[in-house]
């Protein structure tokens, strides 16, 4: 992993009060390399730290041929041991969505249980039996990483190119946004598939440029004050979400130099809309 890209990012949250001991920044410089060699991934991010109750679950994402689509996420709880996530499927995010609820527990193998009550046939032949749904938090872990990659995860614009055979990999001559440009909510993308793209007209995809701009920008999300932007100094750029409060971007002007990581408790802020 790109140490400044890990240093950035560790002394933008270190403000909120959470930070790596020195002990898990040198097991991660080491565990990560080690990491990208075994998978035989072409780069390593370290993605954050989900807090549990007991324990805190340490988060890295290895990229392949496309950064985009992918992406394998691995977690670990003391740093250098990492572990798979499974695939957030359809049918895995919907069941983490009903049965998962309250703090992370810091424990992959501790199941959260739902019951209840359904009714079988109809008429005179109706019964009522108990239905239970069982769900890992290793499941919701996977189901927690990937509802935030696909709300906040965030990149500036032209960091990222999609090929001529639609793969989409790191824009080798990126050179950063002007200071002008970093203080535009319009110039930083969801780093994820996009939705609001496929809805525009052909006049508002005429002044677009298809080999960069092929992901939605941050200006379009709903509601609109669901970021943060602030100049830290005059040097670094750095975004923070109110949707998910420990999610921090940065970005340093006319430098390449750019990342988010999470750091919180992995829980939605849902009275976002009650603080507007």
């Amino acid at each position: 992993m790109d140490s400044n890209t890990l240093y950035y990012s560790l002394e933008l949250v270190s403000g909120n009060g959470l930070r790596l001991s020195c002990e898990q920044k040198a097991a991660l410089q080491t565990s990560l390399v080690i990491l990208q060699r075994n998978y035989r991934f072409s780069r390593v991010l370290f993605w954050g730290k989900i807090l549990g109750v007991k324990g805190d679950y340490f988060i890295a994402q290895g990229a392949t041929e496309d950064e985009l689509r992918a992406k394998k996420t691995l977690y670990s709880l003391n740093c250098i041991d990492w572990h798979l996530l499974p695939l957030p499927t359809p049918v895995l995010l919907a069941e983490v969505s009903a049965v998962a609820k309250g703090r992370f527990v810091g424990d992959p193998s501790f199941e959260y249980e739902l019951t209840e009550t359904r009714q079988q046939g109809e008429g005179d032949e109706a019964v009522k039996e108990e239905f239970t749904m069982k769900v890992t938090e290793e499941k919701r872990l996977a189901a927690t990483v990937f509802n935030i990659e696909r709300d906040v995860a965030v990149v500036p614009r032209g960091a990222f190119i999609r090929t001529p055979h639609d793969t989409v990999q790191v824009n080798r001559s990126f050179q950063g946004l002007s200071t002008l440009e970093a203080e535009n909510l319009s110039n930083y993308l969801h780093f994820t598939e996009p939705q609001h793209l496929k809805k525009k007209s052909i006049m508002e995809m005429a002044d677009l440029d298809p080999s960069i701009d092929f992901l939605d920008p941050l200006s379009e999300d709903i509601p609109k004050e669901s970021w943060s932007l602030q100049m830290e100094g005059s040097s670094v750029c750095v975004l923070r979400s109110l949707l998910w409060l420990g999610l921090t971007f940065f970005h340093v002007p006319f430098t390449p130099q750019h990342g988010y990581i999470y750091m919180g408790d992995g829980l939605k802020n849902l009275d976002l809309p009650f603080m507007l």
